[in-house]
């Protein structure tokens, strides 16, 4: 069954009654009895009564501040003492309750929870307090937070209670003087919004960042609220019209599935503006549908059946299933031309993605149990915990107001991870295991065969993160291998690194070298199905002397088999260029300004499906009848027998300098059937940002073999290059290859 609503805030009612409301958020955030929360709210009243009028109960200093924290706290997973201490915590910090008291009649957790409230109150007094004697001890200080941090946010409870409590604050500050709004509006975008980010709480995150926009850059606030304004009852028929389309899609192939729609938030549409240099009319996402499913295989079905449906934009998707967030974010993004070519964005996950989208590490945290019970999977989410406190530190600094050069020696750019026996190793940020083994010695590098972060087996291209621990596994008679040196694979980040692994190789044997060298450019050629070209002339590009000179320096590693590969399609009259420069086409087969046609002008050309060729290769054209000239590689056997019959057809033509940015080509993947299989590719497909048209899937039970031919748009052979080394570097996969021509 699909279901499709839209989402709808829940709100603190105004005329407040504690008994209704304290019986409403019992139901709602399915709390049981509830005695310690209803205790709490009794005494608040009490407290306040004392020195209040009935009105003054009502204003944002009031209990009604506590009772509106522990009201956004109740959409999200949290326990009794976490909305207790939200309750009770704008009492202690005015004075008017003593954290005794709050011990004696909640308990210890209740009283330390509003401790951390309270002490987070550093951070923010660190950041205002910049003064002569911090910039000269600039990393000492900055040690020093980070010391607080992690003693201070032991518990995430303590970081959603302040978040709640900010969210009340810049809520509440409407009623304040300009200077006051400013003042926190700044602390919340600079300070909790990005920890909202980084814990993966969405809906708190956008609400602190629309909120401080809104008084901090009021004109653009105004501009952008005004243009969502207008002809809103159109924006809303129009979605409606579009999820209605969607659902019956999904019905007929019996999906279940729930659609919900919303505005994009007006910061994020600001920053999107800022980022792409473009007016409010050419952010696609504007109209956005959300569609939550039951597994991960309906994500990928929903994804294919809206590719089917709609014309998708392409550079507008992304797979943040296959790659997710570094806050943990998961999802897939895409955007496409709805009905009058209107665009709209669809996000797809399931309901647990969505969950964790929401809740962040509150969805999964686990608040339960003594002591002894923080072990295993619990120890390990804590430790995940403490990590994104110090990555949010990272981001939010202390040193804005410092020279960048400062800023960079102290915290940018590096991360600080830590050997088996505890010393501390500081390295570049996106460093892997290989570039932390040279960095301790260079024999380490040289018998490294594997890793062990956090105490489990990492590939060798794992991204190195603040706080790891890192065990490299050695052989005695391991080497260094070529793959390391190549880029596009991710093994080594440091050119320190780096340089000693072509150290290493340039000490073989020459004979060896060459060996090695012509054994990588005659697999790369095969794997590519490239047709034949001069090696002679490859070898004079790359400014060597001889065939042997240039396998030599692949073998030592001095040449990478991707720049053999590169020059080879600037010799067939393939200019390669930067990605960025122009937007890539959305449909490749029609082109008309990528081809050359020698002897005459511009004619009509198109791929020939038969054999896809793409740039770097060797091409012959042939005369249709009624669809212009087709491109055919030179080997493809239906331009043979095309020749045959009608020899007088083919005219002779090169790839032209202006080409589209994609090309279609169709690649066959065999290896050992296992879980995840598909989505590992995927994933790689994903992080290259290949798009991809057509997938055929086989199994051979018998042999435990799977095999994937896959119908993919590159811009030329390097990126081609590149995808299949990525995926034959995936756990059980035999090979990767281009099909030949058929």
């Amino acid at each position: 069954m699909v279901k499709a609503r839209e989402l709808h805030p829940i709100h603190l009612d105004s005329d407040l009654s504690l008994e209704d409301w304290v019986e409403r958020f019992v139901r709602e955030a399915h709390l049981g009895s509830a005695e310690k929360l209803k205790k709490a709210v009794e005494l608040i009243e009490d407290l306040e009564s004392k020195d209040h009028t009935p009105e003054d109960l009502k204003a944002p200093d009031g209990y009604r501040f506590g009772l509106e924290m522990a009201d956004i706290l109740s959409t999200m997973p949290v326990d009794e003492d976490t909305l207790v201490a939200a309750l009770l915590y704008r009492s202690v910090r005015i004075g008017r309750l003593h954290l005794r008291d709050v011990r004696d009649k909640f308990g210890k957790t209740v009283a330390k929870l509003i401790e951390g409230v309270q002490q987070m109150a550093i951070i923010s007094q660190t950041r205002q307090d910049v003064s002569e004697q911090f910039l000269r001890a600039a990393e000492n200080q900055a040690d020093a937070v980070r010391r607080m941090l992690v003693a201070v946010i032991d518990d995430v409870r303590v970081a959603l209670i302040k978040l709640a409590e900010r969210t009340a604050a810049i809520r509440a500050v409407k009623l304040s003087d300009k200077a006051r709004r400013i003042k926190v509006a700044r602390e919340v975008s600079e300070v909790y919004a990005p920890l909202a980010h980084r814990l993966g709480i969405g809906h708190l995150k956008w609400e602190l960042e629309d909120l401080s926009f809104r008084y901090l850059e009021e004109d653009a606030y105004k501009q952008i609220a005004m243009a969502l304004a207008e002809r809103r009852e159109d924006r809303e028929r129009y979605i409606q019209e579009l999820v209605d389309s969607i659902q019956q899609i999904l019905a007929s192939q019996q999906i279940q599935a729930d659609l919900t729609w919303r505005a994009k938030h007006i910061f994020s549409i600001w920053r999107k503006m800022q980022r792409k240099q473009v007016d409010f009319s050419q952010i696609y996402d504007v109209r956005a549908v959300r569609i939550l499913v039951d597994s991960l295989r309906d994500c990928y079905a929903v994804l294919g059946l809206v590719h089917g449906a709609y014309k998708s934009i392409p550079h507008e998707f992304d797979d943040y299933i296959a790659s997710p967030k570094p806050n943990g974010y998961r999802s897939l993004h895409t955007a496409v031309i709805g009905p009058q070519g209107k665009v709209v964005e669809v996000q797809i996950r399931t309901q647990r993605m969505n969950d964790e989208a929401e809740y962040g590490v509150c969805a999964h945290y686990r608040y339960k149990g003594t002591d002894a019970d923080i072990s295993g999977k619990a120890y390990e989410e804590k430790i995940a915990w403490l990590r994104q406190v110090l990555d949010w530190h990272d981001e939010v600094g202390d040193l804005r107001d410092l020279s960048d050069a400062l800023r960079q020696d102290v915290l940018e750019d590096r991360i600080y991870v830590f050997t088996r026996d505890g010393h501390v190793v500081d390295l570049p940020a996106g460093s892997t295991p290989l570039d932390f083994a040279y960095k301790v010695h260079t024999e380490i590098g040289h018998s490294c065969r594997g890793a062990k972060v956090n105490r489990k087996i990492v590939p060798l291209t794992y991204r190195l993160k603040v706080g790891d621990q890192v065990d490299i596994l050695r052989q005695s008679e391991a080497r260094p291998s070529r793959d390391w040196l190549n880029q596009g694979l991710g093994y080594l980040k440091t050119s320190r690194a780096r340089a000693k692994v072509q150290a290493w190789f340039k000490q073989l044997d020459r004979d060896q070298n060459i060996s090695a060298g012509k054994q990588l450019v005659d697999s790369e050629v095969k794997r590519l199905a490239l047709g034949p070209f001069d090696l002679s002339a490859v070898s004079v590009a790359l400014n060597l002397r001889s065939t042997e000179d240039l396998f030599a320096a692949v073998g030592a590693g001095d040449v990478r088999v991707s720049q053999v590969v590169g020059v080879v399609s600037r010799l067939s009259g393939v200019t390669q260029r930067e990605l960025d420069l122009e937007p890539r086409q959305a449909s490749p087969q029609e082109r008309t300004d990528g081809i050359q046609i020698r002897g005459v002008g511009k004619l009509l050309t198109q791929i020939a499906t038969c054999c896809h060729p793409v740039p770097g290769d060797m091409i012959v054209g042939y005369i249709t009848k009624n669809r212009g000239v087709s491109i055919h590689r030179d080997d493809c056997t239906n331009l043979l027998s095309l020749e045959d019959e009608s020899p007088d057809r083919t005219i002779e033509v090169s790839w032209g300098k202006n080409q589209v940015e994609t090309y279609p080509v169709d690649i066959e993947i065999s290896a050992y059937d296992r879980q995840g299989l598909l989505r590992d590719v995927t994933s790689v497909l994903a992080n290259e940002r290949v798009n991809v048209t057509g997938m055929q899937t086989m199994t051979d039970a018998s042999a435990n073999t799977a095999g994937l031919q896959l119908s993919i748009e590159v811009d030329g052979l390097s990126q081609l290059s590149q995808v299949l080394d990525r995926i034959h570097r995936i756990h059980n996969v035999i090979s990767a290859k281009r099909i030949r021509a058929a």
